[in-house]
């Protein structure tokens, strides 16, 4: 049976009423919970929160060229950033978890957070239109686009300009560590500059890792 307090939450963070309520139970059904998961829903929530961000940043920044643009984009629609809005709106209670995940600590996880804010997109659009996905991306990243710092400089690149304009050598990325479980793994890389320093940084993708600690090293050493 379908909780009603769970419609009324989707009713108030969408502002629409769910036709189809079983997208929604999807949703939020993670793969240690039953086999209709949300990973399908996912994959298209993926992809229409990524054209509804590359819409946006082309018109709210019409002076851009593409670089600067994906960089823009990368940002936002990455996990880490999926997950931090989804646990602003409260997701981790509301998530369909196996008891294994749940000991494993799916419900606080980052990347399965992230995972079910895109499949919560892709449910919407299926049950509302790409109108109300639009408006619902919109209205939930719509600070963070704005936001945006004027330089937007990747920290790996930042890294490898200042190293070259410091006549070293370039930064140097090494995977230290891989663990936890599967839904959750993180990474542990170390950035080194010859003659400068190392900073290491962790994260739930190595690409993820490595910019962290760019971004450190940066901070640290500059």
């Amino acid at each position: 049976m379908i909780n009603p307090e769970f419609l009324d939450w989707i009713t108030t963070l969408t502002g629409k009423v769910p036709r189809d309520e079983r997208l929604y139970i999807r949703a939020v059904t993670h793969g240690s919970f039953g086999d209709d998961d949300y990973q399908r829903l996912e994959f298209l929530g993926d992809r229409v929160l990524g054209v509804t961000i590359a819409t946006q940043l082309y018109h709210q920044f019409p002076n851009e060229p593409e670089g600067k643009l994906s960089q823009r984009l990368n940002g936002l629609v990455s996990g880490k950033v999926c997950g931090e809005i989804a646990s602003e709106i409260g997701f981790s209670d509301h998530l369909l978890l196996g008891k294994q995940a749940r000991d494993d600590g799916a419900r606080q996880s980052n990347k399965v957070l992230g995972d079910v804010m895109e499949s919560l997109i892709g449910a919407l659009y299926l049950d509302h239109g790409s109108d109300a996905a639009k408006q619902f991306v919109l209205k939930y990243w719509g600070d963070r686009i704005s936001g945006m710092a004027k330089d937007i400089r990747h920290p790996k690149s930042a890294l490898q300009e200042w190293a070259a304009a410091h006549n070293r050598k370039m930064p140097v990325y090494e995977l230290i560590e891989k663990s936890g479980p599967h839904h959750d793994l993180r990474f542990t890389v170390k950035v080194s500059v010859n003659k400068v320093g190392a900073v290491e940084a962790s994260a739930t993708s190595k690409q993820t890792a490595e910019t962290e600690a760019a971004k450190l090293f940066l901070e640290k050493h500059t």
